[in-house]
C-alpha cells in the first residue's frame, strides 16, 4: 500500500497542528503497513500510488485535488476545519464544497465534525470518517520541569500556552484576561504565524509575557514545560481539538480550553472550558483549572498515533481495492 501525502506550498513556513498530524501519519503509518511519499513537485510520481492523501481546505487547493482525480486515483481530504452555519459565511464554501465532492473520502478528526461539515456542506454524512488525533508517546513518560525551568532561567509560577500565534489562537484575549490574573507570568510558545497580531499580544501582556519562540516538537523542552506550567490554555476561536492540549492532557497538566469545536469529545469534564470570545469567561476558566487535581500521564484513553491511525489504514485499503 504505497500514499502519496500532499498539503498547500505554505503550509510548512509556520507549521501547527495540521503539518505535525501529517508527519505523524508518515512517521507511524509504516508499521501499519502503509509506505508512505512526500509529494516533490519537482518528481510527482503519481501514479505510483494507491492513494492521494491531501491535508488542508486552503484556498487553492481544490485545482490540485482536481488534477489527481482526473488521474483516477483515489483521494483522501482531511479537512482540519471548524466550520458551522453560523461561521461559514467566513469561508469559501463553494470552494471547500467543490474539494469535499471530489474526496472519495473526507478525514476529520470527531464525530461531531464529521456531522457539522456534512450538515454544512450539505454532503452524504458516509462521505466523513472520524480519525482521532493524537499523540507522541513521549508525551505521556514523565519529564522533570526542572528541564525547561533551568534552561530558560524560569522561576515564577507560570501559565503556558502552545500554538502559532494568530488571531484564531486568541492569544491577545488571553492576554487581556490574564490581567486579573497577576500572579502568574503567561509563556508564549510558537510560531508567529501573523507577526503584526503577535507584536499586539506581546505589547498587551507587557510585563506579565514571555515569549520564547518555537521550540521542536520532538524536543524534551516542550515535554518539560508542560510539566512545569500551573496550567495550560488554549483559548482558541475554534479547535479540533488543538494537538497541544491532547499533549498537555497526556503528560497530565491542567488545562483550560475552548468549547467551541471537539474539544468535549476529547476531554469530557477532565478540563475546564471557556468561551473564547468572552475574556471574563476565560480568567475564570483559568482559575478554576488552576483548583483541579495534576495528574501523573492519562492513560485512561489511548490516543497514542500508533492507536488511532487503524481507522486511517482501513480506508485507505477500502479505497485501493475498488
Amino acid at each position: 500500500m504505497k500514499v502519496l501525502f500532499a498539503t498547500y506550498p505554505m503550509a510548512f513556513h509556520t507549521p501547527g497542528g495540521g503539518e505535525i498530524q501529517l508527519l505523524a501519519y508518515r512517521k507511524h503509518l509504516p508499521a501499519h503497513g502503509v509506505d508512505v511519499t512526500l509529494f516533490d513537485q519537482w518528481n510527482p510520481r503519481f501514479l505510483e500510488h494507491d492513494v492521494v492523501h491531501f491535508f488542508s481546505c486552503v484556498g487553492g487547493s481544490v485545482h490540485f485535488c482536481n488534477f489527481v482525480k482526473q488521474l483516477g486515483l483515489p483521494l483522501v481530504v482531511s479537512s482540519s476545519l471548524w466550520v458551522t452555519e453560523e461561521t461559514k459565511h467566513l469561508y469559501p464554501v463553494d470552494e471547500i464544497r467543490h474539494q469535499f465532492s471530489l474526496a472519495d473520502r473526507v478525514v476529520a478528526n470527531s464525530d461531531i465534525e464529521c456531522d457539522t461539515l456534512a450538515q454544512v456542506f450539505q454532503l452524504p454524512r458516509e462521505k466523513f470518517v472520524t480519525v482521532y488525533n493524537g499523540v507522541e508517546e513521549a508525551f505521556y513518560e514523565p519529564v522533570s520541569p526542572a528541564l525547561f525551568r533551568d534552561h530558560f532561567n524560569i522561576r515564577e509560577p507560570f501559565l503556558l500556552n502552545v500554538g502559532n500565534i494568530e488571531p484564531r489562537k486568541n492569544q491577545l484575549a488571553l492576554m487581556h484576561a490574564m490581567k486579573s490574573i497577576p500572579e502568574l507570568k503567561v509563556i508564549l510558545i510558537g510560531h508567529q504565524r501573523d507577526p503584526e497580531y503577535a507584536r499586539a499580544c506581546l505589547e498587551a501582556g507587557g510585563n506579565q509575557v514571555m515569549y520564547l519562540g518555537a521550540l521542536p516538537h520532538e524536543s524534551p523542552l516542550l515535554r518539560s514545560a508542560y510539566a512545569a506550567c500551573e496550567a495550560f490554555c488554549l483559548p482558541s476561536t475554534l479547535e479540533t481539538p488543538g494537538l497541544a492540549a491532547l499533549e498537555a492532557h497526556a503528560a497530565g497538566t491542567r488545562i483550560a480550553v475552548t468549547r467551541v469545536g471537539s474539544t468535549e469529545e476529547y476531554f469530557s469534564d477532565q478540563v475546564s472550558y471557556l468561551a473564547p470570545e468572552d475574556i471574563s469567561s476565560i480568567a475564570q476558566s483559568i482559575r478554576q483549572a488552576l483548583t483541579l487535581e495534576r495528574t501523573g500521564a492519562r492513560r485512561e484513553r489511548n490516543l497514542c498515533w500508533q492507536a488511532v491511525l487503524s481507522p486511517l489504514k482501513e480506508l485507505y485499503t477500502s479505497l485501493s481495492t475498488k
